[in-house]
């Protein structure tokens, strides 16, 4: 066998691709909350216990460059061989891993999608986006005319706290969805999120797409509106009505006016079919910007769902080759334009609107499904959901390989939260013998770590038949809660209403940082964010 040799990279020489104006993708191996206590600006969160499922997606073409980094140890030698296997040609590892960039005098920076929250700072001081406070907000919910209040997170988050009488309106829907919601021209419109990005950029593309009404961002959304002493409400439905036709063309209008403002360009079929046959020399995203829903319902074959909002938001976990071409898709336009805005304003050159929509035919229905890349090599003795449930009886043990934040609301009854990449220390407190049951979301990543298992388990392994989703559609029922954790897990960096003890310090904190971002980042000199002035 061909041994693979590990090619490294200085961290002036990283410094130096970064800027040559080439395709570089820089991946970050450890897990998220380890990545969240210091990694490189510029690098995507791609843990080595999950590269298989992601790696297809977030770096497409198999010849870009990839630079692999970790904390200074053998790991991302370990994820270099892994690539190698799965057919990446232009593997590196940064010398010394973060902390070799740390010695080099470079920046480290703490927290999650770094990239996105500082450019929502850049944005609010570049544009001088105008801002309410929570006690603000408050005295004007209490006497009429009262102001109209979108919030701009997916359905999920607002229906689990939301702002009095707030509409939810998802980022990349607001100039799409405003003219049917739209107040009397003096009545004031807030935009808030969680936190401050997604407030600040909805409120801004209101103000950019020239809505008459005056425009307003929720200084530190949600987080902000609990730490001043004021009451969320939870479990809340309202949404935006569907779009009139009239509707649809005052969007249109105010997207062609934020197109040529920003110079947001347009493909045909015939040129995005072209480039995809360029897929070996040029890295292609293909983003179905519409909610989850629509995509469901029929999207252009081959591509991805990336709700707007959520994509300006978390740019770095949709997208890892800088450099490339991305397109956006829509069914008119306008969710598209405004998104691919920001995106260049962001540093992203390439970035086009399809001009032909999603209504021409030819697409695809169902959920999105990413690829996992060395599936089709591994054989694995699957055990039903029913043959599991009587199994349990007779003491077979269920290791779920789901991320804590997974495994905490829902998992087989009894199944131990364990870790692929401390699969052997997390076994070995569990009673042996019996046979060993794989599990985790959807069966993929059970059956990769079922080797693994194997070797460190004295018994028999078997992966539950299609995970746990399998479990609960067979009409199982499911567990939840933590009871058994192996130990504190690290594979996700919590949000700062996720820690259980003092949540207002971790909110004051987390507000804290986002604010600070922006000087950090700007000194570093890494970021390509831009500014176009108004015609």
């Amino acid at each position: 066998m061909t041994r693979t040799v590990t090619r490294t990279v200085a961290p002036h020489a990283l410094k130096a691709m970064w800027h040559d104006g080439g395709e570089l993708a820089v991946l970050d191996v450890r897990e998220e909350a380890t990545f969240g206590e210091g990694h490189l600006f510029f690098a995507s969160c791609l843990p080595l216990s999950r590269m298989e499922l992601r790696i297809a997606e977030l770096v497409p073409r198999r010849s870009v460059r990839v630079v692999l980094c970790d904390g200074g140890g053998r790991r991302a030698a370990t994820a270099a061989r892994r690539l190698a296997e799965l057919g990446y040609t232009e593997v590196f590892v940064l010398d010394g891993g973060v902390r070799g960039w740390e010695a080099a005098g470079y920046s480290l920076y703490s927290g999650v999608n770094v990239p996105s929250k500082a450019f929502g700072e850049y944005v609010e001081a570049r544009h001088r986006t105008p801002s309410i406070s929570p006690k603000q907000l408050h005295g004007l919910l209490e006497r009429e005319p009262k102001p109209l209040v979108l919030d701009s997170r997916p359905l999920e988050e607002f229906r689990n706290m939301s702002i009095p009488g707030a509409v939810n309106v998802p980022g990349a829907d607001l100039v799409y969805r405003f003219h049917d919601l739209a107040p009397p021209p003096s009545t004031t419109v807030v935009v808030n999120c969680a936190g401050r990005t997604r407030s600040i950029v909805g409120a801004q593309s209101l103000i950019n797409a020239g809505v008459p009404n005056p425009v307003v961002a929720l200084r530190n959304g949600t987080m902000g509106w609990e730490l001043a002493g004021f009451t969320l409400e939870h479990g809340q439905h309202r949404r935006a009505p569907e779009v009139s036709a009239d509707g649809r063309a005052q969007a249109n209008r105010a997207a062609a006016r934020v197109a040529r403002r920003f110079g947001v360009r347009t493909v045909d079929r015939a040129t995005l079919d072209a480039w995809r046959e360029e897929g070996e020399r040029r890295t292609l995203y293909l983003l179905d910007v519409r909610s989850p829903e629509e995509f469901e319902a029929g999207h252009l074959p081959g591509a991805r769902p990336a709700p707007g909002g959520q994509l300006i938001q978390a740019t770095d976990e949709v997208m890892a080759t800088r450099g490339a071409r991305v397109v956006l898709v829509d069914d008119t336009g306008v969710r598209a334009v405004m998104t691919a805005s920001w995106l260049k304003q962001m540093g992203w050159d390439e970035v086009f609107v399809l001009e032909s929509d999603t209504e021409r035919g030819g697409l695809e229905e169902g959920p999105y499904r990413a690829e996992a890349l060395g599936l089709e090599a591994i054989a694995v003795d699957e055990l039903a959901p029913e043959a599991l449930s009587q199994a349990l009886g007779e003491g077979a043990v269920v290791a779920d390989l789901a991320t804590s934040r997974e495994y905490r609301r829902g998992h087989v009854p009894g199944a131990r939260f364990a870790m692929r990449g401390r699969l052997k220390r997390h076994l070995e407190p569990l009673p042996t013998g019996g046979t060993l049951v794989l599990t985790s979301p959807d069966g993929r990543l059970a059956r990769l770590a079922a080797a693994e298992a194997e070797s460190a388990w004295d018994g028999p392994v078997q992966v539950l038949r299609g995970g746990t989703e399998g479990w609960r559609e067979a009409g199982l029922p499911l567990e939840e809660g933590a009871e058994f954790m192996a130990g504190p897990p690290d594979d996700v960096y919590l949000k700062p209403y996720e820690h259980c003890e003092d949540p207002e310090g971790a909110m004051r904190r987390y507000l804290a940082w986002e604010v600070d971002l922006l000087g950090q980042v700007l000194r570093d000199g890494d970021a390509r964010f831009r500014y176009t002035p108004p015609n």
